[in-house]
């Protein structure tokens, strides 16, 4: 070892001794920073990674290291010093690895030098490290590869330049193999093969972040291959011309072994597919617990059918086989209950009509183009996950995420496939089990609470309703099997004890059921299994189909697990479903159901889980008064409100409108202000912008930061809360100031979600377009006091409700229609049914007010109406070239969080290009590039002062010996 770094250290000191180190590491950096800032335009593409770097680095190493090692051996051959070295008592492994080690250390000081890189990146916005210290590592091994071609080609000849030519020929073809460059014109099953023997395939695959045995195994074969070839040439060298021997025998027979194991281990390891380590920030390409916990509570067999065609579009080809390895790892996890199957539709007809007949899938047109013509492909990229008699279907859309270069030039990459899938799986089990006994389905046993007035005591259009309740129960309790226990109760009974206790504990009161009859009565019914309780509503139309619905949806609540209800609040509009928000309700739809409703006649749609309002405007009594019992029955409410109406139609202007939810919103200490937040940490959009030029005025749109888009990231979202804690950014369209009054919200919960930037202020004016000419930096007037503004906030525990000390909204319709005044010593206030135009009553109806919630009532509340909408999700996704849908991740994170179900919060936002960088100007990005410049040079003359100085010491260590021996 001794020898191997003396002949180490001799090496790497006869780099400096020419400008040859000097010059390569001036290259290589040079090459790294053009391709960086310029090649791949790194602020144009607005993504915080190290990508464009490193798709190029095994491109720009086969040059670079070619020119670094085509002097290492030929030099010594052209000046005949090889022949004292092969004569000296030194042997030819520690020859060979002191110079490799000598160059790899110059490649890792080179590399050193470009990391002002990751750091930049990491400043400017959330870069992951894994994938970056999966580059560098992948560089090195990469670099190691290179060497020993470079090292080994230089042996062969005493031409410099020859060995530069045959060491870029060497490593050109081992880059090319893999390449899509050639497996694009040959099949899948052999394109994959290519892949497993090109550096290059190996090199992104680690890039990725994920050091794979097989991998780093693979570049410590090719090293160690064209190492032995080093040496045994090395050694015919010093026995050329002699004749042969048993020792030439034995060294050659030492070589092809040596070889043929290297290449072998590749072959053995090639079938371990867990003996890796996932560097991403969120473990991407392992899966997760979550994931793994699913598989595990499998009651029927899962199958997975993965279609793949063996020619598809080349931007896909790369991706199918890390989504194929992927669906092996949930074979491998699920066990027996999962089965993976990989078909090619092309190849075999039959499953083609199975799964055009059954699936719905069918070729996808791609457009191709090679050299010398263009063609359509007809291409299967889609996975058919089956559950019981159900199924869900994930075709290319569903799995990839696209990023604009520029013209004509995109970046393809897997979107979150383990997201996707594990949620396709999610929902089909949650069918199954909605679907099945839900008895079976609850663990523990079930308490019905019925609280409800002696027959004599109801009005006469409850006393039938009432046999139907106990026709109800009746089938219930056959059904349960002896799991369900019913306890019927008078609230009144006795001194009226338990009806003081119903009031204290859950805010029940008597109801009336009409203002004709003001006697009160009680009629509250309450499951139970454990610590879950869910309020079974009195159905609109008291009929026995319509309870018998209601405590279905009541009992699938208490499944755990079970497929949920969402109740929707939109503005009705000319899209999806009558609203803006189709995007949202297509990602809310792959978990729940989701039912749209207006709330117009005062209740929620009976088994809703959770209610979601979106950017309401003028809300009336009656939907409000719905919003705020469904609360306080325990229920989860998600607001997204502004006081500001924004009109994109012809030109963009704001107007203020009311959306009835001020003063409820007050009640419970939620303030939204009559203004809009503006934060120079803003996203860009194309922004009009008037120049004047010659004294001509010209109108264009611009790239500009447009302040009223605020870009929260890193401490504006509460990394603490399992609603934001994934999130890498998120740009909040036209939000209002909200303010928390502690006296009002108690004993209530209140979490901070989001923020934003201590620069930002706020303006009651409602101009939204900028004007550059009076305000040049932003557009508009930024003069006001700057603080950061609370943006979203969520809130849980005890509420109270704002019609407890007044008239129900309904009351007050009935109020409308007939002469009678209420009782005002009724604390209940149920209406009868409305008349018909035709003369005929509707069905009776009841209702009451509840005044206070459960501890489980949760509501969150953004202040902003038009963030996740259609409109806006299209505008920023455009500008940043990409499709952004961190709200909706927002809200489904939301959703996961009310109901308690955290299966899924852990997988989102995990989307590889919505790590965006922060807002920036101009001058600021030009800053960042040449600081990274300055850097590198700075890095240059550390660098040559180091080696000046070692030149120093070794100049005065000689002159010491020198005056010893005179």
């Amino acid at each position: 070892m001794a020898d191997l770094m003396h002949v180490a250290r001799k090496e790497f000191r006869g780099f400096f001794a020419s400008p040859a180190a000097y010059l390569f590491m001036a290259l290589f950096v040079a090459a790294c920073l053009f391709v960086f800032f310029w090649g791949e335009a790194f602020f144009a593409r607005n993504v915080a990674d190290l990508q464009p770097l490193f798709s190029w680095l095994p491109l720009l190493l086969i040059f670079l290291i070619a020119a670094l090692t085509m002097r290492s051996w030929s030099e010594e051959r052209r000046s005949g010093t090889l022949e004292s070295l092969l004569t000296s008592p030194v042997s030819l492994w520690q020859l060979v690895l002191g110079k490799f080690v000598a160059a790899l250390g110059l490649l890792c000081i080179a590399l050193i030098l470009t990391l002002p890189l990751p750091i930049t990146v990491s400043l400017l916005g959330p870069m992951d490290p894994g994938p970056v210290i999966g580059g560098y590592v992948a560089t090195l091994f990469l670099g190691a590869a290179y060497i020993a071609i470079g090292l080994f080609t230089s042996s062969r000849t005493d031409n410099p330049i020859v060995a530069l030519m045959v060491t870029v020929l060497i490593c050109g073809l081992f880059y090319l193999i893999g390449s899509t460059f050639i497996t694009n014109l040959t099949g899948y099953q052999t394109g994959q093969f290519l892949q497993l023997l090109g550096t290059g395939s190996r090199f992104k695959s680690i890039t990725r972040g994920v050091l794979d045995l097989r991998d780093i195994y693979y570049y410590v074969s090719l090293t160690g291959l064209f190492l032995v070839l080093n040496v045994y040439t090395l050694e015919k060298l010093r026995w050329a011309g002699n004749p042969p021997s048993v020792s030439h025998r034995r060294w050659k027979t030492v070589a092809v072994l040596a070889a043929v194991n290297l290449i072998a281990g590749n072959l053995w390891l090639q079938p371990l597919h867990s003996v890796r380590a996932d560097l991403t920030e969120n473990h991407l390409y392992t899966l997760s617990d979550a994931t793994t916990q699913q598989l595990a509570n499998l009651q029927e067999p899962l199958q997975i059918r993965a279609y793949f065609s063996e020619k598809t579009h080349p931007l896909l080809a790369p991706l199918v086989p890390r989504l194929k390895s992927l669906l092996e790892e949930y074979g491998v996890r699920g066990g027996r209950n999962v089965e993976v199957k990989f078909i090619d539709p092309t190849r075999n007809k039959e499953a083609e009509e199975q799964a055009a007949r059954r699936y719905g899938i069918k070729p996808v047109p791609f457009k191709t183009a090679s050299r010398y013509e263009s063609s359509i492909v007809d291409s299967y990229f889609d996975v058919v996950i089956s559950y019981g008699d159900d199924y869900q279907k994930l075709g290319f859309r569903d799995l990839i995420e696209v990023k604009a270069r520029g013209e004509g030039k995109l970046n393809v990459a897997l979107k979150n496939p383990e997201y996707e899938l594990t949620r396709a799986m999610n929902r089909l089990v949650r069918g199954y089990r909605s679907g099945g006994d839900t008895f079976a389905a609850i663990k523990k046993p079930v308490v019905l609470d019925a609280w409800v007035s002696p027959k004599d005591r109801l009005p006469p259009d409850l006393q039938s309703f009432r046999d139907d309740l106990q026709a109800v129960i009746d089938k219930l309790q056959k059904r349960s099997d002896g799991q369900l226990t019913v306890n019927v109760q008078d609230p009144d009974a006795g001194n009226g004890e338990l009806a003081k206790k119903l009031n204290d504990e859950y805010g029940f009161s008597p109801l009336l059921a009409s203002l004709v009859n003001p006697q009160p009565f009680w009629f509250h019914l309450m499951l139970q299994s454990g610590d879950n309780q869910v309020q079974v509503p009195l159905p609109a139309t008291l009929d026995q189909d319509s309870l018998q619905k209601a405590f279905d949806d009541a009992l699938k609540r208490l499944v755990p697990g079970a497929l949920k209800t969402i109740a929707l609040v939109a503005p009705q509009g000319n899209r999806y479903r009558g609203s803006d928000y189709s995007q949202l309700v297509k990602s809310l739809e792959a978990n729940a159901r989701v039912e749209h409703t207006d709330l117009s006649d005062g209740h929620t749609p009976a088994g809703t889980d959770l209610l979601l309002v979106m950017n309401p405007r003028k809300l009336s009594d009656k939907a409000l008064f719905a919003i705020d019992q469904f609360l306080m029955r325990g229920g989860r409410v998600i607001m997204a409100a502004s006081p500001f109406d924004i009109n994109l139609a012809q030109n963009l202007t704001a107007s203020k409108k009311a959306t009835g939810l001020k003063d409820w919103l007050a009640h419970n200490g939620i303030h939204l202000k009559p203004s809009l937040v503006l934060d120079p940490m803003s996203a860009e959009l194309p922004v009009p912008r008037t120049r004047n030029v010659g004294g001509m005025t010209f109108r264009d749109v611009q790239m500009m930061p447009y302040p009223f888009f605020a870009d929260l990231r890193n401490g504006e979202l509460n990394g603490n809360h399992p609603v934001t804690a994934n999130l890498q950014q998120m740009i909040v369209s036209w939000p209002s100031p909200m303010t928390v009054d502690k006296d009002k919200t108690g004993k209530l919960k209140v979490t901070r979600l989001m923020t934003t930037s201590n620069r930002s202020w706020t303006s009651d004016k409602p101009t939204v377009l900028p004007d550059f000419q009076a305000y040049p930096s932003l557009g508009f007037d930024d003069s006001a006091k700057r603080h950061s503004q609370l943006v979203g906030v969520a809130l849980t525990g005890e509420f109270t409700s704002w019609f407890a000390d007044r008239k129900s909204p309904l009351l007050a319709q009935a109020d409308k229609k007939g002469d009678n005044k209420p009782d005002k010593s009724a604390k209940a206030m149920p209406v009868k049914a409305d008349t018909k135009k035709d003369g005929k009553p509707d069905a009776p109806a009841a209702s009451s007010v509840i005044r206070k919630s459960p501890e489980s009532a949760r509501l969150v509340v953004v202040s902003s109406g038009s963030f996740a909408s259609d409109t806006m999700l299209n505008l920023i996704s455009r500008s940043l070239g990409t499709v952004y849908d961190e709200p909706v991740t927002f809200i489904q994170n939301a959703v996961d969080w009310s109901l308690e179900d955290p299966s899924l919060l852990a997988l989102r936002g995990q989307s590889r290009y919505a790590r965006t960088l922060a807002p920036l100007t101009r001058q600021e990005r030009i800053g960042w590039e040449y600081t990274n410049y300055g850097l590198a040079l700075l890095g240059l003359i550390l660098i040559w002062l180091w080696r000046r100085q070692v030149r120093a010491s070794d100049q005065r260590r000689y002159r010491k010996i020198l005056a010893e021996v005179a």
